[in-house]
Parts: C-alpha cells; structure tokens; sequence
C-alpha cells in the first residue's frame, strides 16, 4: 500500500479534478503490475495496471481509493476487476464522494471478491485533501501564499515588496501553482502587482491552474498583464454591468450580494469548476478577509531573515481582539529552509 501511495503522487501535477490514486497487484507476495490515475479523462491506476498483464487471475490488488463503480469519462474500475478474476481487493480508504462511497466495496463483495479497508488511510488521505473537502462540504481547500519578513511585514509602506523572499521559495511558489486547481487573487493585487499568476520554470508536465480574481466592483483593468496569457481567467463580482472586460475574453460570474459572498463564490468554484485546491495570492486585507470567514485551510509562509520596520505593512489585516482566549490557534506543519528562507506550514481548523 505503501507502493501505491508513492505511486499515487505522480498524479499530483495531471489528474485534476480526479483524485490521485495508486495501485500494486501482487500474486504470491510479490509485485507484478503497478498504475497510477495520469490524466483526467484517461485510465484509471488500476487499469493501468491490468493492463500490464496478461493474467490477473487469483491476484491481490492494493488500491489508495475505492474503485470507481459508476459511469463517468472511463467505464466503472470494479467490474474490469471481477472480470479480471481479482481474489481480494485492499482499499487504503473509501471513495469521499456521497453519490458513489462504499458502492465499489459493495459490488466487488457481491461478486465474492474479498475486500479490506483502512490500511494507510491517513496516509491516502494526505493525496487528495482538495478532492476530500469538495465532496464532502461542496468547498475546494485554500492555501494562501505569503512572504514576510522576520517582522511579520509583507511590504514597504510604499507597496513595494520585490523581492522579500528567495530565488528558491519564488521557485517553489511555482510548483505549488502547478498542483493547483486555481489561483486565486483579488482585484486590489491585479492592480497594485500586475501578475501574471502562471506556473513557470518548472522542469515537469502539469495542467495549468486557472485564474481566479474576486471583484466585487469590476475594477480590474482590461490592460491587466493576466489576461496577456493563455488559459482561462474567471472573474467573480456582484456587478451587473460587464461590459468593460467582455472584449478580454475572460469568463464573469455575477453571485448575488450577500453576508456570505465569499463563501458563495468559493462555492461555486467547486460546484461549477470542480476546483479542489484552490491557492491565494492577495494582499493582507483580502487574505484576512478569508481567514475571518472561515475559507482558509492552509497558510504557507516564506519568512525572509530582513527586518522592515513597524511602518511595513502588516501580514494579514485582522479584526482587533481583545481577549487571547479568542486568538486563531493554528497548527504547524511542516518547516523546511528554502534558500535564505524559512518555509512555515500551518494548519487552520476551520
């Protein structure tokens, strides 16, 4: 299980929207085929790896997810496993998608296949943690990217902020692109940084993120350097009145005004896009507006061992509190030196 797992991640740049998966087939205690999910759209792991065989009669068969017992762009994984005469099937953790949990399990034991489940599950978990929350909660799961100095400043006063981090964390923004779903960023930074928010420079296939800006009043201008690159760039407002960025041809999504607006946005990013990780890259007010409404998962932080002084602008802008007992606690999960830098992984309960 350990092998599919492994094997899984090679997913983890191509399949989006479909889940990395892994599979190991064994006969006798050794391994005699082995497949991961590539590409969305294309064969699954596990018919990747029946493929590579002539004979999977009286097999066993390691799988980091359920197989697939419906229809979608590929026919259903179980029944190619009952017709290949697989002897048992162990599953590292059930599919999270309501519609189809537990329905391969319960087709393969029909057909008096034996099945286990839970081996490694928290560690098949850690795959698919966009996937795992989309079909559980309808949200996508957010990163928000930052880089601060050693006193927690993000700029200047003035606004300027290139470079704070390293070479080496700006290369390391890039693959963390490349795994994404979207990049998400607000209008007040399209026009403040003018980025392109593109994976570049990265020595591997991936499919191209798609960009997000959430603006509520259409401020973005069409000149802005995002729309100069191919892809696809979403744009989210509450504003009627489009007209001003029809001629860049990027695609506008009008969500009705409401106290929970950016929650309705991130919404219909996994309801109507199938965006499973979602990365932001903001400034402080609107990262601290996600954070303040609950829509971030994950902080990853470059920290830059420089000091900019109190009058820099600060990490997140958020609301005062006035007791500890009401501070956001959050949970460290990885660190790891990038360049000069200081990479900081932290976990928000949301």
């Amino acid at each position: 299980m350990s092998q599919a797992i492994k094997l899984a991640r090679r997913g983890k740049f191509t399949c989006d929207p479909n889940p990395r998966v892994g599979c190991v087939i064994t006969r006798n205690n050794k391994i005699i085929a082995e497949g991961w999910h590539a590409i969305a759209g294309e064969a699954h792991a596990e018919i990747n790896a029946l493929n590579s065989l002539d004979d999977a009669i009286g097999s066993t068969v390691y799988l980091s997810l359920e197989p697939c017992s419906h229809h979608g762009k590929t026919p259903p994984c179980v029944d190619t496993l009952i017709k290949a005469g697989i002897k048992e099937v162990i599953i590292a953790m059930i599919d999270p998608n309501p519609e189809v949990s537990g329905k391969g399990i319960k087709k393969l034991e029909s057909a008096d296949i034996k099945v286990k489940q839970g081996l490694l599950e928290s560690e098949a978990k850690k795959l698919n943690p966009g996937f795992i929350k989309r079909m559980q909660t309808g949200k996508p799961y957010v990163r928000c990217k930052m880089a601060m100095s050693l006193d927690a400043r993000t700029a200047l006063a003035n606004g300027k902020s290139q470079w704070i981090s390293s070479e080496q964390s700006r290369m390391d923004v890039h693959k963390l692109r490349a795994a994404s779903s979207a990049i998400v960023t607000s209008a007040e930074n399209v026009i403040t940084d003018d980025p392109l928010l593109t994976a570049r420079e990265v020595a591997f296939e991936f499919k191209p993120p798609v960009r997000v800006i959430i603006d509520r009043e259409l401020k973005t201008p069409a000149t802005a350097k995002i729309f100069s690159q191919a892809g696809p760039v979403l744009i989210y407002t509450v504003s009627e009145n489009t007209s001003s960025l029809r001629e860049t041809g990027v695609e506008i999504i009008t969500i009705k005004k409401s106290d929970d607006w950016l929650l309705d946005v991130f919404k219909h990013m996994a309801t109507e896009y199938q965006l499973n990780d979602v990365l932001v890259e903001a400034g402080s007010t609107f990262t601290g507006a996600l954070i303040e409404a609950g829509l971030v998962d994950e902080l990853i932080i470059y920290m830059a061992p420089m000091l900019l002084g109190h009058d820099a602008q600060p990490l997140f802008k958020l609301k005062q509190i006035d007791d500890l007992n009401n501070a956001l606690n959050l949970e460290l999960k990885d660190s790891r030196q990038m360049g000069k830098d200081l990479r900081l992984t932290y976990q928000l309960s949301n």
